[in-house]
């Protein structure tokens, strides 16, 4: 088939790479424009678009797609169907309905359970034990198009956010090469979502990332695998310079108590009710570590307070 394929970052990758090694004709790939990035802020090009230049595939970069320019120019690729993976822009109705067989996008949630922006991280912020991919048929509303395919993750009680991203990327590649395989004959059949259970994963605010030592265990452990590893959970400590930063990349629940943020034995830190232990740690400019190095340099011993 002639495919459209609309994607930014890296969980995008890997159905491009699926689409093309299928056979199918990508006449286009629509990516977010180069931004500033590293300490000299020079303009990088997207995950997808890097990819897409690898396969010699052209690439455009438009800013909305609200125009009647863009919607002109995105009928000219007179494509069969369009596939969107974390494109970043609202499709407008016109690119909607500019497909003969329409815009397929791969969702990383149960849906109608996480809609919107941050399915991976909210699921695991909220404790879900199970979370999936989805090929939806998209509409102009946000991610409430019927269904056509779905695969069930189990989320287990150490997965972090970054662990579940790489899970779901690689599945949800060979789900979206089924559901074009199944729409190429005419044998890909759609159906609405479910209307109650709905829930929507708002973009992470930077304010939700501090840890609340005050909460349950529970909810401090989920918080760190959740925004793990980016942007991360982090609790700020004076090592004698200061109040610094120190983000949390790995927990686990641990048994104890004390007054929320002391640190009450190696790594175990108490919260509201329980205590969770600090596996692995990230001071800011400084590579991942484990809790021990970071305390053997800042020379933390049971008794200090982390806020």
């Amino acid at each position: 088939m002639r495919i459209v394929f609309m994607g930014t970052p890296d969980f995008a990758v890997p159905t491009l790479t699926e689409i093309v090694g299928q056979g199918h004709e990508v006449v286009a790939v629509y990516t977010r424009a180069p931004r500033p990035a590293g300490r000299d802020m020079a303009l990088t090009p997207s995950p997808v678009q890097r990819a897409a230049e690898k396969f010699n595939l052209p690439v455009l970069t438009p800013k909305n797609l609200r125009t009647p320019e863009a919607a002109a120019q995105f009928a000219a690729h007179e494509a069969d169907c369009a596939v969107v993976v974390a494109y970043g822009l609202i499709l407008p109705k016109a690119i909607l309905e500019a497909p003969a067989l329409g815009c397929l996008n791969l969702h990383a949630s149960l849906l109608p359970r996480w809609r919107g922006a941050a399915p991976i991280q909210r699921a695991i912020m909220a404790g879900d034990t199970e979370t999936g991919v989805m090929v939806m048929q998209m509409d102009e509303d946000l991610d409430t198009g019927p269904v056509g395919m779905a695969e069930r993750v189990a989320i287990g009680p150490q997965t972090t956010a970054g662990d579940l991203h790489d899970t779901l990327m690689k599945i949800g590649a060979d789900l979206m090469a089924r559901a074009l395989a199944a729409l190429s004959r005419g044998a890909l059949s759609f159906h609405p979502q479910a209307s109650a259970g709905a829930t929507y994963a708002a973009k992470i605010d930077k304010a939700e990332a501090r840890i609340d030592w005050r909460r349950d265990a529970q909810e401090v452990h989920n918080l760190a695998r959740g925004l793990s590893p980016f942007p991360g959970a982090w609790f700020e400590i004076d090592l004698g310079k200061g109040r610094e930063r120190v983000k949390v990349l790995r927990t686990r629940l641990a048994a104890g108590g004390g007054a929320p943020g002391a640190l009450i034995g190696e790594g175990v830190v108490a919260c509201g009710a329980g205590a969770v232990e600090l596996i692995q740690v990230q001071r800011g400019g400084k590579a991942a570590m484990s809790f021990g190095e970071f305390a053997r340099g800042a020379r933390l011993s049971a008794g200090a307070t982390l806020a």
